[in-house]
């Protein structure tokens, strides 16, 4: 009976061992997905910026088309730094809107992260909707 009863312990001491290893190697595996979500959080806040940086560059480019338009009577920018200047600045934003959806997408894939995986991580993060924090509790 003692020998079972040391047999036993052992096994069970064993099983205990080959547990905690594994829970440490899936704890690792999701902290490094975490940090790589999180990268890709801020890389998508960034790109988010950089939208606007590009619609707020569309806007004087459309108000500066309007004046001469309207105001000089012409649609002809040859020659005109201020418009190829909006032109170079949209191109060189997009530019960089480009290689930064690139490299999520290159973290994406180092990773093995799927778009569902982030979406989930971004949408636990984020406050609840407005509606949600004004509501009566039930």
């Amino acid at each position: 009976m003692s020998k079972l009863w040391d047999d036993l312990k052992k096994n069970m001491k064993d099983w205990g061992d080959a547990a905690v290893e594994k829970a440490e190697e899936v704890s690792k595996i999701a902290v490094a997905k975490t940090e790589e979500i999180t990268r890709i959080s801020k890389i998508k806040i960034e790109i988010h910026q950089l939208s606007r940086d590009i619609s707020a560059a569309y806007e004087k480019l459309g108000r500066l088309s309007y004046k001469h338009a309207q105001e000089e009577n012409m649609v002809n920018f040859t020659g005109n730094t201020e418009f190829f200047q909006l032109v170079s600045r949209i191109n060189d934003i997009q530019s960089a809107i480009d290689e930064k959806n690139a490299e999520i997408e290159r973290i994406k894939k180092e990773y093995d992260l799927e778009e569902e995986d982030i979406t989930t991580a971004e949408e636990v993060d984020a406050p609840p909707p407005e509606s949600d924090r004004t509501a009566e509790p039930e």
